[in-house]
């Protein structure tokens, strides 16, 4: 562990007390939830709710991705979520103007791959919903995305992210740790997903985390890795492959860019790397400074490499962008042990129960 790593932990731990706090905050909240003194509200459709109980990047964006894959063919789909980091308040529904900044760069991304899809975003999600079914009355199923603590909405089915290297059963309360709920909380899940596991992991390791997770009766855990496709240009969409001898420069602006670098010292002999906060949203003095560090490298093929979320946050200097050789690479959820038929049909079978129950 470096000297910053072990700093950081150390102020971690003496935060100990504030977590403690929250913690007690958290608890309260949920045995309100849980007895019904809060109460939540249940709608006349399918709505999916995917989250964590952690902050930081368990692949939220990837696992919504990946249900409106498996659904925007076969449903009149919508997507609800706040909108993190946005420019605007309320309720908005994405149009053919609509930029990142107006709706945050994880919905609008949904918005650019999927545009058949409905993609909203409202802090309240309470008052969001009938604003949504509103304005897309054929609407037939609603994927919330990181709305696990969300429980004014009563979703029908919720999926919870744990990230591999972070098990929520190893985790603390904020600010010690990264939960920002109560490990019982997994109770609530009817699925758990352990994300960004290594695509070697056995069945011995398998085992081992479904016994740490201790699923309840009904609850099932599946596994996931992290699959990386092949880059396209950020104006033109063309395609380009990686190879050892071209040189990168990484700029990144995601809350978990260690499944990525780890990648790309697979795919290159090298790469250097800009790193952001997460969300970051781009100045034009970003990207100039993007720019000369690019041409600070001395390599006859060379590219600037960056995120999906990250692009879409790019993408309002479309202009100075045309001519730059900035690639976006995107990442997709693979289903380990042969289980991604039945995870999708766990999907498929809550949507077509819920259709014959209403």
């Amino acid at each position: 562990m470096n000297l910053y790593n072990l700093t950081f932990q150390s102020i971690r731990f003496l935060l100990l007390p504030f977590a403690l706090v929250y913690g007690a905050v958290v608890w309260l909240r949920n045995k309100l939830f849980d007895r019904n003194i809060l109460r939540g509200t249940a709608f006349n459709l399918p709505v999916i709710c995917i989250g964590n109980l952690s902050v930081g990047g368990t692949g939220k964006s990837p696992m919504a991705e990946y249900l409106l894959r498996l659904l925007k063919d076969r449903y009149q789909v919508a997507t609800l979520s706040r909108g993190y980091k946005r420019k605007t308040k309320g309720y908005i529904l994405a149009g053919a103007a609509t930029t990142a900044l107006e709706i945050g760069d994880e919905p609008m991304l949904f918005h650019l791959k999927f545009p058949q899809v409905a993609v909203a975003v409202g802090e309240e999600r309470l008052v969001a919903i009938p604003q949504l079914l509103q304005d897309k009355p054929d609407t037939q199923v609603i994927l919330m995305d990181d709305a696990f603590q969300h429980r004014y909405i009563r979703a029908g089915l919720n999926i919870l992210l744990t990230e591999y290297n972070n098990l929520f059963t190893r985790d603390f309360y904020l600010p010690t740790g990264d939960l920002r709920d109560s490990k019982s909380a997994y109770r609530r899940a009817q699925l758990i997903i352990v994300t960004k596991c290594p695509e070697d992991l056995d069945e011995v390791g398998r085992q081992q985390i479904i016994r740490e997770i201790n699923p309840l009766e009904g609850q099932s855990v599946f596994f996931a890795s992290l699959e990386y496709g092949t880059p396209y240009h950020i104006i033109t969409n063309a395609a380009l492959s990686l190879d050892k001898d071209m040189e990168l420069l990484l700029v990144c602006g995601i809350a978990n860019p260690k499944p990525l670098k780890a990648y790309l010292e697979k795919e290159t002999s090298s790469y250097e790397n800009i790193t952001y906060n997460d969300h970051h949203i781009f100045s034009i003095d970003d990207l100039k400074a993007i720019r000369k560090r690019f041409d600070q490298m001395t390599a006859d093929k060379k590219i600037i490499l960056t995120t999906e979320k990250d692009g879409v946050r790019l993408l309002k200097f479309h202009q100075e962008l045309a001519a730059l050789p900035l690639y976006v690479i995107p990442v997709r959820h693979k289903i380990l042990f042969g289980q991604a038929e039945t995870f999708n049909a766990a999907i498929l079978t809550f949507i077509e129960g819920f259709s014959k129950d209403t």
